[in-house]
């Protein structure tokens, strides 16, 4: 019987591709110097990753294990040109602005690493949900990664965002402080690997905080009987 909780947890926290596994930090690091650019590579990696799973899992008992890796990433590329074709149509000027990393996707070991461990070996609803779970965990650390970047390197939040969603959208940037200059570090990727630590230690430390709230086990003491020789 599938656990969803239990893939829930390891997708959004436990096990996340980007804090815990530090998969994809190409992209990671590379495109979350907004918010916009954050959610927009997040949103196009979780459509990937839960179709991939789901075709992976359909076709696991039909493809040859010698040859199930070039299948697997045939699968990929297909569903990553898909996805691109649909940015390049509806939202333009986020596809110019993410540029050579949306094709990338098709290279991000999150996807291949889920293929292959789980979506291979599970059947269709487990592996589209542990997709859609990864693919929020992941999308979770762009947007906050992007977030804190984006408010440390020009004080905005949102910034583009009628990128992603329209001309509409462009009311929703929201000027948190005002600087006179744009504080570069964190807009550079140097920036995004200091962000990036931080947020692994804020996560090891809630965890160790976690576990030292369990009650602890106690071991079982073992009995042990002496042999008193009588003479």
């Amino acid at each position: 019987m599938t656990n969803y909780r239990e893939i829930a947890w390891q997708g959004l926290w436990k096990n996340n591709p980007g804090l815990v596994q530090l998969l994809g930090l190409c992209p990671l690091l590379a495109v979350t110097a907004t918010v916009t650019n954050a959610l927009g590579l997040g949103v196009a990696t979780l459509l990937v990753l839960v179709g991939s799973n789901v075709l992976v899992s359909l076709v696991r008992n039909f493809v040859p294990k010698e040859i199930r890796i070039p299948v697997f990433v045939m699968i990929i590329a297909a569903l990553v040109t898909c996805v691109q074709l649909l940015i390049n149509a509806y939202a333009y000027g986020l596809y110019l602005s993410l540029g050579i990393f949306l094709p990338l996707i098709v290279t991000n070991c999150v996807i291949i690493g889920r293929a292959e461990a789980f979506a291979s070996r599970n059947n269709v609803s487990s592996a589209a949900f542990d997709g859609l779970m990864m693919g929020l965990g992941f999308t979770a650390i762009l947007v906050v990664l992007g977030a804190v970047r984006e408010v440390l390197g020009q004080g905005t939040l949102f910034d583009g965002a009628e990128l992603l969603l329209g001309d509409w959208a462009s009311a929703l940037t929201i000027q948190v402080f005002q600087l006179d200059s744009h504080f570069l570090i964190a807009m550079l990727p140097p920036g995004a690997f200091i962000a990036m630590g931080l947020l692994i230690a804020l996560k090891n430390v809630i965890d160790a905080k976690l576990e030292s709230r369990q009650p602890k086990q106690q071991s079982e003491a073992i009995a042990r009987a002496r042999i008193t020789k009588v003479s």
